[in-house]
């Protein structure tokens, strides 16, 4: 070909920064432009400032998020800046993805064919169809547009595979191993942003065997592929981690043994490596090893990139405001890289989770933890803080295995779901006689005859319960839950048998192959059902295509679909097409080259299965992983391009090649970009979305001055970090997450002052909670007498309060679980903790009673501030979880006041089954002025897009304003009243907001304040919705019905509480005229057993 008719590197260079530019201009136009949900609040937070985030960790996300950061024009615009990271480093993603694209498929159809101008055209033009599908992919898009750790990595490994093939294109020359030295600076990097871009090691070590090996065998494939997974595993479980313990070991030995001070040896491994690589060098220099030498650098340069690591224990000395595990020593850091504070995940082996049934095991029941050492400035020691001998729980070794997949104690009923109950049968060694002192037979007392009639009667009890359970199941009498609760509750008359290899794997390809990456792929390439999480039924979370017929398989039934599931925004459909592209270039690819492809299938494998073997995931996970596979979805993307290649040689064929490629090129750009682009656009633009951030602001508005608020988890915890840190906004509330305060170093932080507000009062000195201490204080009745709280901590402070345990460890106790908080009622009055009104009601004493065998370290310092504030300043509880030792148990003495309850020394006793709805006292002055002045962030808007997240919170939102309203309709407010139900409807619109349950209260509200045409026009609108998923649900067959059963039962006892209102505020015309319909439904129904109105 005349280079001069066509210059390939010229529009290859052009179009992929075209490619770049299409993403760079998406990406900007649907970015976030504040804080999101989950862990962005805190990514934000700590990146502009250089703080310390949740392991383990991202520093070099941090650090380029800082000078991101910097171009903020104010302090609002801080997080918009962060987000552009994800924007700015997805762009350049695609931009590789071209790149690499185009360099393979140009190798592949040199190999058999020549290059001409025809052929560059549709290589070019693949590749663009490829990169674009990718830019506008559900799942990548997603990480595009938020300040989180997975665009970043998603460009490490597209960046990383690039390196590799240029590798590949200068292997063997004199310079060619700068691109394997610029890999290894990569892979370090990737340290510090996330390790998922370490999973493109296997492919480049592919390319490396592929290159030098021409003739592949059986023999040298298996063992390539145990090289490079070994390399995957020495750089990620050993070379670092190593690294940092030969660190930590060295600094302890030279402290602690010859006398040093600190960071002595610290300095001296820093020396012993700066000299190993210079003599190291050196010597392979000048005796010509230049293998050898080649492997030093590589580890030098990951070294290197591994540096940004430095960040953490510098600025975790600084100590920062957000300053998580307080990394600040290397020994620190190894804890932190090791995610040690979220415990265990079994891998390889380990045990499943019939382990909650069968106890320690019998040989070896304890094991020893690894010893924590901190600093003892008094001594210039390291000293332990752990009591690491026998520390840690062995369970039964019979009930461990290989490659664990059932290993959640927490979901054994969803595990049940996917495989079966574990077998049981009745354990005749059990020690029957040690159950004749429970009915207070003395078995010394009984004649041999009596004692055997006895046992036997025991035994014959156990049988009868087993025998009538195993019934009672086999009819559907109990569930799994109740199975479960069953094994708990008779597990020690039992031998259970663990789940099988065979339940295991099934599993794994079921649950963790099938629904946790296959499904994923699906959305990104076939269509998605909605963006509500999928629970293993077909209403929320599938995969669709938009063919009817075939989702209809899938699915069940697509007609006469309700309108909320017909226009729910995550409900995008490509009709298989980017999903057939993928596999027409797979199988053409497979069929052209096996080498490159294999690089890529080991790519696409280790990013996608691997992936899904390693985090072992659980049924079900708080939201859905998607964000984590797009290693693997990049893969496939390419795949996308080179179908459209090989749709260009069948073509050609047929049509001229100048026709075919163009041709070609211009339907699968309509076919999957920008089908894509078109579908995925509205749930995949944030811009102008505020709800986030609005949430977090009318949380921290609802707290008086100088509060002190316990938040539980992520979602009422980094979005309040994100408002204090970063837009200054009431610095003075004192937040404290319930988590974390488990932790010596978070009380360690709780005790200093952070903003505007002044440390916590917390009486316990760093030595008394340091390390395991106090992490589980055991309750061992004595007495009965209730003590003072103060009288209560005192004792568990004293190192006589102590007690051995069968493992050896020593823990305190205390004596009594009921503790009293006297009331001085002038301090009440003089710190305005309530209204005037309630100065009457004051209690002398709040009364607990501590529930369970013991308190743990997190509730014993939320007593001991409690004790020690004395009213001085307001505390708040966030309502985050509905647990009695959530409210320290004085689930009675709270207020709400907005998004939070206070706590007040006024009795507001509930109900023994109550529920949220009915705990706490309201003050409707104080709350209905702080809800009135809250921003609600365009919560309102129609165009913005509201994501499960934003729908979800609606929940709190609207259950604390309709307590307000029911309130101020008490007290005979009802224009105030009035002005309350319209905030919530316009705040949060029906149709936008779902969970219609909880906007039945406002339709009760509006008649009981005199507006009954807004209630007949609410209470219209949300019988539409029941009656729109019923008449759904009638052309079901009965088969399906019955699978969704609790679903329509559901929706025809919500739409029956719609009647009640009616009939309850005597709109008896209205009420007479909808049970018709109503009780229409229940003849439809008539299997349910529903009665008619």
């Amino acid at each position: 070909m005349n280079k001069a008719d066509f210059n390939f590197n010229k529009w290859n260079t052009i179009l992929g920064w075209f490619t770049f530019a299409v993403a760079l201009v998406t990406y900007t136009l649907t970015v976030e432009p504040t804080m999101s949900f989950w862990d962005c609040g805190e990514y934000i937070a700590t990146s502009a400032k250089l703080e310390v985030g949740h392991p383990p960790g991202a520093p070099l996300f941090q650090m380029i998020g800082a000078f991101f950061a910097m171009f903020a024009i104010d302090k609002e615009h801080i997080a918009l800046m962060v987000n552009m990271t994800s924007v700015v480093s997805s762009a350049f993603t695609i931009l590789f993805l071209f790149w690499s694209s185009s360099m393979i498929l140009k190798k592949i159809i040199g190999s058999y064919n020549e290059i001409n101008k025809d052929n560059s055209i549709v290589i070019l033009g693949s590749s663009l169809v490829g990169a674009l599908a990718y830019t506008f992919s559900d799942s990548f898009w997603f990480n595009a547009v938020e300040a989180e750790v997975y665009a970043m990595a998603s460009l490490l490994i597209a960046l990383l595979l690039w390196l590799g093939l240029r590798w590949e294109q200068e292997m063997n020359t004199p310079r060619g191993d700068r691109w394997l030295l610029i890999i290894s600076l990569v892979i370090g990097l990737s340290f510090g942003v996330h390790f998922m871009a370490l999973l493109t090691i296997p492919a480049i070590g592919f390319l490396y065997f592929f290159k030098n090996y021409k003739t592949v065998t059986v023999k040298n494939f298996i063992v390539a592929n145990v090289v490079v997974i070994s390399i995957l595993l020495f750089i990620f479980k050993m070379l670092l981690p190593l690294t940092m313990a030969f660190f930590g070991k060295t600094e302890i030995f030279m402290v602690n043994e010859m006398g040093l001070p600190f960071n002595s040896g610290t300095i001296f491994v820093t020396l012993l490596l700066i000299a190993f690589f210079y003599f190291g060098l050196r010597y392979t220099k000048q005796k010509g090893l230049v293998f050898y030498n080649t492997i030093i650098l590589c580890t030098l340069f990951i070294l290197i990139g591994f540096s940004t690591w430095m960040m953490l224990p510098i600025r975790a000395n600084a100590n920062t405001v957000i300053n998580e595990n307080k990394p600040s020593d290397a020994a620190e850091v190894l804890a932190y890289y090791n995610r040690e504070q979220y415990g265990v995940n079994p891998l390889f082996y380990g045990p499943q989770y019939t382990e909650t049934f069968a106890g320690l095991d019998k040989n070896n029941p304890y094991l020893d933890k690894a010893p924590n050492y901190e600093r003892d400035y008094t001594t210039g020691k390291y000293e332990i803080t752990n009591n690491f001998k026998n520390a840690e729980q062995n369970s039964d070794d019979n009930q461990k295995t290989i490659l664990p997949r059932l290993w959640s104690s927490e979901h054994i009923a969803n595990y049940i779901n996917f495989t079966h109950p574990p077998e049981f049968k009745i354990n005749y060694d059990y020690p029957f006689e040690e159950d004749l002192a429970k009915y207070g037979i003395d078995a010394k007392q009984l004649s041999e005859e009596e004692y055997n009639k006895a046992i036997a009667q025991l035994k014959g009890e156990i049988e009868k319960v087993v025998a009538e359970f195993r019934q009672a199941y086999a009819q559907k009498q109990i569930d799994n839950d109740g199975y479960v609760s069953f094994l708990k509750n008779y597990g020690d008359y039992l031998i259970i048998e663990k789940p099988t290899t065979v339940d295991n794997f099934s599993f794994m390809i079921e649950y963790q192959f099938g629904y946790m990456y296959w499904r994923y792929l699906m959305w990104n390439f076939v269509g998605r059902q909605n963006d509500v999480q999928g629970r293993y039924d077909n209403l929320n979370g599938n995969w669709i295509s938009g063919i009817p017929f075939m989702d209809s398989l899938h699915l069940g039934s697509q007609d006469n679909l309700p309108s909320d599931v017909l226009n729910n925004k995550g409900r995008n459909t490509y009709f298989f097409l980017p999903f057939i592209l993928g596999l027409i270039g797979l199988m053409y690819h497979a069929s052209k080259d096996r080498k490159s492809f294999y690089v890529l299938l080991s790519l696409f494998l280790f990013t996608g299965i691997a992936l899904k073997i390693y985090l072992n995931e659980r049924p079900f996970e708080p939201r859905e992983r998607d964000y984590a596979l797009v290693g693997s979805f990049y893969v496939f993307a390419i795949w996308i391009g080179f179908g459209v290649y090989s749709l260009y040689e069948s073509t050609k064929k047929y049509l001229a090649p100048k026709i075919a490629g163009p041709v070609l090129i211009a339907g699968s750009l309509l076919a999957a970009p920008v089908l894509m682009g078109f579908q995925n656009w509205d749930d995949h633009d944030r811009s102008d979305r505020y709800t986030a951030v609005a949430m977090a602001k009318s949380y921290l508005s609802s707290c008086d001055k100088n509060a002190i608020l316990f938040t539980i988890g992520d979602n009422d915890t980094f979005p309040l970090w994100y408002a204090q840190e970063i837009e200054k906004f009431r610095t003075d509330v004192k937040i404290v997450n319930t988590s974390l305060f488990m932790t010596d170093w978070y009380i360690d932080q709780m005790k200093m002052k952070s903003y505007e507000s002044d440390p916590l009062p917390i009486s316990f000195k760093h030595s008394e909670y340091v390390g395991d201490k106090l992490d589980y204080v055991a309750h061992i009745p004595k007495i009965e007498t209730r003590w003072d709280v103060k009288d209560f901590i005192a004792f568990i402070k004293n190192p006589k309060s102590t007690v051995e345990m069968q493992n050896g460890q020593t823990i305190h106790f205390y004596p009594t679980n009921k503790i009293r908080i006297p009331i001085d009622k002038n301090t009440i009055i003089k710190n305005k903790v309530v209204s005037p009104q309630y100065n009457d009601s004051i209690v002398s004493a709040i009364d607990i009673d501590i529930k369970g065998s013991a308190i743990y370290k997190n509730r014993l310092m939320m007593l001991d501030l409690i004790a020690n504030n004395n009213w001085k300043r307001p505390i708040y509880f966030s309502g985050g979880s509905f647990d009695d030792d959530d409210y320290i148990w004085m689930k009675d003495f709270m207020q709400l006041e907005g998004m939070v309850y206070k706590l007040v020394p006024v009795k507001t006793a509930m109900k023994k089954e109550g529920s949220q709805m009915d705990m706490g006292q309201i003050d409707s002055d104080v709350m209905y002025n702080k809800v009135m002045k809250w921003d609600w962030g365009n919560s309102e808007s129609n165009t913005i897009y509201h994501d499960p997240e934003t729908r979800r919170n609606s929940i709190t939102y609207r259950m604390n304003l309709s307590r307000l309203m029911d309130q101020l309709i008490k007290e005979g407010k009802k224009e105030k009243a009035k002005k309350v139900i319209d905030l919530a409807m316009t705040k949060m619109p029906v149709d936008k907001f779902d969970y219609y349950s909880l906007v039945d209260p406002f339709a009760k509200g509006y008649y009981e304040v005199g507006e009954k045409t807004k209630a007949q026009q609410l209470l219209t609108q949300l019988i539409g919705k029941y009656t729109e998923y019923l008449n759904y649900y009638s052309q079901l067959s009965a088969s399906e019905q019955v699978d969704i059963a609790t679903e329509i039962i559901t929706d025809i006892e919500r739409y029956r509480g719609l009647l009640e209102i009616m009939k309850e505020s005597s709109d008896l015309a209205f009420y007479n005229k909808s049970k018709k319909a109503f009780n229409t439904y229940i003849s439809v129904f008539e299997r349910f057993g529903r009665e008619k109105e």
